[in-house]
């Protein structure tokens, strides 16, 4: 949720200028976005199965990046609530929302405002790092800044777990993808669209990287991706 491109289910900021534009483009409708991603984007389903996907474990230290209302960072904290889950968004109006969750919740969760490719984080710091619908909203360069920033805070053998707009199973899957990409930018969104990621994760120093879940939504194909820490890149 981090450039200067429109959006239909993100924060934006430009990198140049560090302006952010709200959840649908407009302050008034930040309230809206919770609902409306659960309408339809089957949130639910994967949510859970990113969550699933990451296996945490009682002593993990989690991040939930690009975390934006805090539905993902809960339901990490309720499938593992002896883990250290902390969330990290670029906007202070949705980790408002996110804060308000958790305290409803009862639940101990850090939430931080900081960028994804400038994490406010020691190296080897998180046993795993979730993101949920962050990378189609990156330019390709804040795309390869975002993964070597994970690389650099993902402990030796820890996991990056990514739900995000994945290549298209066919032909309806491609032509609905075009409402997100009219909507959010053909130039962050195109990488995603050409199944990309894994490519990237690599350069940037993960390994095993696959694809995991592919699943239709009336905007395209989501994908579940995942990947360890590897080497540090040359």
């Amino acid at each position: 949720m981090f450039t200067k491109s429109r959006s239909i289910f993100g924060i934006v900021a430009d990198k140049t200028q560090n302006k952010y534009i709200p959840v649908l483009r407009y302050d008034w409708l930040t309230a809206l976005y919770d609902p409306l991603l659960q309408i339809t984007m089957r949130e639910r389903t994967f949510k859970h199965r990113l969550v699933e996907q990451a296996n945490i474990q009682p002593h993990h230290r989690v991040l939930d990046l690009g975390c934006g209302t805090g539905t993902l960072t809960l339901l990490a904290k309720a499938r593992q609530p002896e883990a250290e889950i902390i969330g990290i968004d670029g906007d202070a109006k949705v980790l408002s929302i996110a804060k308000d969750k958790a305290v409803k919740a009862e639940v101990a969760i850090t939430f931080d405002q900081g960028l994804s490719y400038e994490l406010p984080y020691p190296d080897e710091s998180f046993d795993r790092v979730l993101t949920s619908l962050l990378f189609h909203h990156l330019t390709r360069e804040n795309k390869e800044c975002t993964l070597r920033e994970i690389h650099r805070v993902l402990r030796p053998d820890g996991e990056l777990h990514i739900a995000d707009w994945g290549k298209p199973q066919n032909t309806v899957m491609r032509y609905a993808f075009y409402m997100v990409q009219l909507l959010d930018g053909f130039e962050t969104t195109t990488d995603n669209m050409q199944g990309l990621l894994p490519r990237f994760m690599a350069e940037a120093g993960l390994k095993q990287m696959r694809e995991t879940t592919r699943l239709s939504t009336m905007f395209g194909t989501l994908s579940l991706y995942s990947a360890r820490r590897g080497c540090t890149p040359k």
